[in-house]
């Protein structure tokens, strides 16, 4: 992503950030929240967000401006609100072995298994899950990822080893 570029146009060269980041930031916050729709919803809003942003950004902070963890930033943050909201609102997920796809395999069975993985992860506390998707699903180093949630990159490097052990025992279980 040309920063100067987004410095000096910020219409012209927006599109090109959201095709750098709407693939990794969907499927980061996919696995914070329990629905596709909400993750969708989540990555619109975060987009929107800091297209405003820059738009009130004076040019030389857009140069110096760590464009991953930026988004992140926003995109946890509203992930968390999101958790919270949920958190008010009371919701059932199905079994998935009530599901008839379950029984016959094929294309099917692969996204259950998929949804096995999110089920495990959303039984992480928030911060553990956070750190976990971004470490291993994102790609973000430890100190991307310390910018990102405005924690010290040491207390990450724990959560991301706290998270990956319960997932381990969830998975032994």
């Amino acid at each position: 992503m040309d920063q100067k570029q987004l410095a000096t146009d910020l219409d012209k060269a927006f599109g090109d950030l959201v095709a750098e980041f709407r693939d990794g930031l969907y499927s980061g916050v996919r696995r914070l929240v329990p629905q596709s729709v909400d993750a969708e919803d989540i990555c619109a809003e975060a987009f929107l967000r800091a297209y405003r942003a820059l738009a009130d950004m004076a040019l030389a902070d857009i140069r110096r401006l760590d464009l991953g963890p930026w988004m992140w930033t926003i995109a946890l943050n509203l992930s968390r609100n999101a958790a919270r909201r949920r958190a008010r609102k009371p919701w059932v997920r199905l079994d998935p072995a009530w599901s008839a796809a379950a029984a016959e395999g094929g294309p099917e069975s692969l996204v259950l298994d998929r949804s096995h993985v999110e089920t495990l992860l959303e039984e992480l506390p928030h911060g553990q899950r956070a750190a976990v998707v971004l470490r291993y699903i994102v790609g973000l180093s430890y100190p991307e990822i310390a910018t990102a949630t405005g924690r010290p990159e040491g207390s990450i490097k724990a959560d991301v080893h706290r998270g990956l052990e319960r997932l381990r025992r969830s998975e032994a279980s």
